[in-house]
């Protein structure tokens, strides 16, 4: 079998080659937060966070945000009550929030589109 000698004969691109990342879970989550909603560790798997807790840890020590914490009791996946806590970001916080999601958002300077 004869192998490709010019680029454009290669198959497919390199896996370096695409970019199909995405905005970064913690940057997913401050955006949520950031339109005004609340979220638990349940609600938090359908925008792609497994590890809620974590991540508002990071929001808060990393990023020097202060992130509200709520008990609420909801219903598991079987059904049965379990305690868990609901986040939200008070007003006091937007600025600083879309200050450091822009950070987390921003490719580096140098780095091509």
């Amino acid at each position: 079998m004869k192998k490709a000698t010019r680029p454009e004969e290669q198959s497919r691109p390199r896996k370096a080659d695409v970019t199909t990342e995405g905005p970064s879970k913690i940057a997913r989550i401050l955006a949520h937060l950031l339109s005004g909603a609340s979220v638990n560790r349940f609600e938090a798997e359908r925008i792609g966070d497994h590890c809620l807790p974590s991540t508002i840890a990071v929001l808060a020590n990393h990023y020097g945000l202060s992130i509200e914490r709520k008990q609420e009791r909801v219903p598991n996946r079987w059904g049965a009550p379990c305690t868990v806590t609901r986040y939200s970001l008070p007003p006091s916080q937007h600025k600083r929030a879309r200050a450091v999601l822009v950070a987390l958002t921003c490719k580096p300077k140098g780095v091509a589109a």
